[in-house]
């Protein structure tokens, strides 16, 4: 006997169905406005924008911003800017990064901001503290990682394990940020790759997963996502929005306002199908709120 399949008409309306499902869950706002986190490189800005700053944040749903410590920016700043945010739900983590610090020689120059920010903190009221650390530590836009990249890892996991002890030492969270193919570059030890080894010493990283469509940037994430689920830590998507010569594809600095949002909604939709997501982290502020205000960077 013929097994009788579903009518057309029926199948035809159930696929419309299911789709627009999928759209309206693309669509609502709590899947992409949640959980956000942001970089703000240029810190002198907290010191007389600060409150703009926090409320754009907090209207875009940004629980973390990394704030770049400056050495020209006042602690009192920072104190100011910090407890502006935590009232208005948002964690501020210190953020700092130059190529040459995976090396061994620039080992104390972390070791010594790790020790400025714990005495800080230790001289700070609970509201007025950095609530963690991001590295951004990148070497491989140096000419050294071409001939020694097997030197320039093994420098720089020796100092990941200095600074992880340090920042333990100190009770402040430590993550960094990753390019996507780091999962492709082999660890020096039994660590399946140098990428699940610097997940293994840290509360969380932030995969810079740039591309201009929201499947390709979770993808790009989704190994370290599972790894982070594994090891009960914290993975962010990175997004771009800055302008760069490396490509149109990576950014999404030349697209519209709504398909940028609509893309951002199925990375973090697909995200959220994992423990570990801990939100989009967007590249950077004064791009984002360039292209949300139509102003440029705050002036």
């Amino acid at each position: 006997m013929r097994r009788r399949g579903v009518p057309g008409s029926l199948a035809a309306v159930l696929l419309v169905v299911a789709a627009l499902l999928l759209w309206s869950l693309l669509q609502r706002s709590d899947h992409v406005q949640q959980d956000k986190a942001t970089w703000l490189w240029d810190a002198a800005g907290i010191a007389q924008k600060g409150d703009e700053i926090i409320s754009f944040c907090a209207q875009e749903g940004v629980k973390v911003i990394f704030v770049q410590i400056q050495s020209e920016v006042r602690k009192e700043d920072y104190r100011r800017f910090a407890a502006g945010a935590y009232a208005a739900g948002i964690a501020v983590h210190a953020l700092d990064g130059q190529p040459e610090w995976a090396y061994e020689e620039h080992r104390g120059e972390v070791s010594q901001m790790l020790s400025w920010l714990a005495q800080y903190n230790a001289q700070s009221q609970p509201e007025e503290r950095f609530q963690g650390i991001q590295l951004d530590i990148e070497p491989y836009v140096l000419k050294r990682w071409e001939r020694e990249r097997d030197q320039v890892v093994l420098e720089w996991a020796g100092n990941m394990e200095a600074w992880a002890a340090d920042a333990a030492a100190s009770g402040i969270p430590l993550s960094v940020a990753v390019p996507f193919w780091l999962d492709d570059i082999p660890a020096l030890d039994d660590t399946d790759n140098f990428c699940l080894w610097l997940q293994q010493r840290t509360a969380a990283i932030a995969v810079m997963s740039y591309r201009d469509q929201g499947e390709q940037m979770y993808e790009l994430a989704r190994q370290e996502l599972e790894q982070g689920e594994q090891l009960g830590t914290s993975v962010w998507i990175g997004m771009e929005l800055a302008d760069t010569d490396e490509g149109d594809h990576l950014t999404f600095h030349d697209q519209t306002l709504s398909q940028m949002e609509l893309e951002a909604q199925r990375a973090s939709f697909l995200g959220r199908a994992h423990r570990s997501y801990a939100g989009l982290a967007v590249h950077h502020f004064e791009a984002w709120h360039h292209k949300w205000k139509g102003t440029g960077p705050l002036e």
